[in-house]
């Protein structure tokens, strides 16, 4: 199987916060991979040095499809390849749902407006949400919008999906559609990288799970050994407090 996402001994800090220390990871083709662990343990920083929204300089390497992610290197080739969905859906509030979803591809891609129209089309009704086209934001509820972001970034047709808690700004009864469109999207071949707090679906969804506390990784495996058999005192510690709570 085919790696696309490799980080070799990658360090990061802010200032004298050291938010990742020696991270070694390899993400495979087609992989869906879930990052748990409690908050501030590094999850979401891990996920935005990928794309260089947090530039990593201090030491180690992240290579992306056989490109090494650096400032000024790559860069814009990279983030055609790898998409992401942010907690809070980043939309336009100035912009029509199709006008959020055919600006990248127009303006990046460099595709027509009939072009774009078409490829958004597709993609908000992939996700369910293909009647509010002429809607703006606010007129969508937080589960809507989410589905509007994941088709925004479905729009670039990237090889590398990035989600970081995408469930987070939600209310619960919407929680799980957001869910569910992203188990469908886990059966169609992209790589996917989860942060979540919802320990059910990434049981569930992954192929692989990482558990990080600290900003390191303390362990790595699939979610029988993670959630059943783990071998790490601290990674039983969270999960128990995840189901006492």
């Amino acid at each position: 199987m085919r790696s696309v996402i490799s980080f070799k001994n990658v360090n990061k800090y802010f200032k004298d916060f050291h938010a990742l220390k020696n991270i070694n990871l390899t993400v495979f083709e087609s992989e869906v991979l879930c990052i748990i662990g409690p908050s501030g343990s590094g999850k979401s920083t891990l996920i935005r040095c990928i794309n260089s929204l947090e530039e990593y300089e201090d030491s180690g390497e992240i290579i992306v499809n056989e490109s090494i992610v650096k400032k000024d290197r790559n860069l814009k080739e990279i983030r055609k390849e790898v998409g992401m969905v942010f907690q809070n859906f980043n939309l336009f509030p100035h912009l029509t749902i199709l006008e959020n979803v055919t600006l990248a591809p127009i303006c990046v891609s460099g595709l027509t407006r009939i072009e774009a129209d078409i490829i958004a089309n597709n993609f908000l009704k992939k996700v369910g949400v293909g009647d509010q086209i002429n809607k703006y934001p606010n007129q969508l509820s937080g589960g809507q919008q989410q589905r509007v972001a994941i088709a925004r970034a479905l729009s670039m047709q990237p090889k590398i999906l990035l989600f970081d808690e995408p469930t987070s700004s939600l209310d619960p009864e919407m929680v799980s559609e957001v869910l569910d469109v992203i188990r469908n999207l886990a059966d169609t071949g992209v790589t996917m990288i989860i942060v979540t707090h919802e320990m059910a679906f990434a049981k569930n969804v992954a192929d692989k799970i990482i558990f990080m506390d600290n900003g390191s990784i303390i362990e790595e495996g699939d979610p029988i050994q993670i959630f059943d058999k783990s071998r790490q005192e601290r990674t039983q510690l969270f999960l128990n407090s995840i189901l006492i709570n």
